[in-house]
């Protein structure tokens, strides 16, 4: 079935297809964060449909967090919902955003900004031995890399950079090359596209505004902190299709090009794009492999049915 326009969502729905821009504390694992915000969102639906209030047919099997934080590093932890979960990897075509301490073992040289900025651009890393991935030399993108602050052996830095930089690694060899050597201290993510930390919430205000809804019937305050899964995905590509080709689309077809309403140019996309019906409900991720503008043929691949 396909969903209604998200702007006309039940809050029921909200928690089978949603995202939360989660502040993640410091001390749990993000394994563990999805944990709870799975329980609290499926314990509430469940409670809603006891009370007649939802759909039997929908479910919170999940919930899955985008992009790893270890245990000790806070902030930007978007968690999605439900069925929402399948768009998990949608966050591995953004950037990400840091703001680490970095802890030198002797006083900063008065260089430290320039020797700073020499870890802009293209740098090579090898994941650390508790990586979950191999081990091999590999390259990621510092976007950009600012000294905030420096207090004798403390410095403030802000990293914006390609998903999968070990800031652990990059603090490591800043050291290296400013002479002192140095260790990563405190780390938070400050945003994790498309979110930031401006929408942040907690896990006390999810669970208290479910709280509100189920007890008092005030839906204004979850509809504040859970969003529609789309939220996710406003930084890719759009294609828009036909409904009927959506539904071709829930039973395993691809996206031809009859059924294909508006789309980009594909010389200008490299990488995934979402497809929307006209009311801008998503309905799959693929990738864009024929050129829209034909009559016939082949023009999305998918990689993930959402309806």
């Amino acid at each position: 079935m396909l969903r209604s326009a998200p702007a006309d969502r039940t809050p029921a729905e909200l928690l089978a297809f949603g995202v939360v821009n989660l502040d993640k504390p410091p001390g749990p694992s993000a394994h563990q964060v999805a944990a709870w915000v799975r329980d609290a969102a499926s314990d509430a639906l469940e409670d809603a449909q006891a009370a007649g209030r939802a759909r039997e047919d929908l479910s919170v099997d999940g919930a899955a967090h985008a992009g790893t934080l270890d245990p000790k590093v806070t902030g930007c932890l978007p968690m999605l919902t439900g069925d929402a979960t399948r768009v998990a990897q949608a966050f591995g075509e953004g950037e990400k955003e840091y703001v680490s301490v970095l802890e030198l073992h002797a006083d900063a040289p008065s260089d430290l900004e320039a020797v700073v900025a020499e870890f802009e651009g293209e740098i090579y890393q090898k994941p650390p031995r508790k990586s979950a991935v191999s081990r091999r030399l590999r390259t990621r993108e510092i976007f950009e890399l600012d000294v905030l602050e420096v207090e004798q052996r403390r410095a403030l830095l802000r990293i914006r950079c390609e998903p999968g930089t070990y800031i652990r690694k990059l603090c490591h060899d800043v050291g290296l090359a400013a002479g002192t050597g140095a260790h990563m201290g405190h780390l938070r993510r400050t945003a994790t596209t498309p979110f930031d930390d401006t929408t942040l919430v907690t896990l006390h205000d999810l669970v208290d505004a479910i709280h509100d809804w189920l007890d008092d019937g005030d839906d204004a305050p979850l509809r504040d902190v859970l969003q529609p899964a789309e939220r996710a995905l406003e930084h890719l590509p759009t294609v828009t299709i036909a409904p009927s080709a959506a539904e071709a689309v829930a039973d395993g077809a691809p996206i031809y090009a009859p059924g294909v309403i508006d789309a980009p140019n594909p010389d200008d996309v490299d990488g995934i794009v979402a497809a929307y019906t006209p009311n801008d409900a998503v309905v799959a991720l693929g990738r864009l492999t024929g050129d829209p503008r034909a009559e016939s043929g082949e023009v999305v691949t998918l990689e993930r049915v959402l309806v």
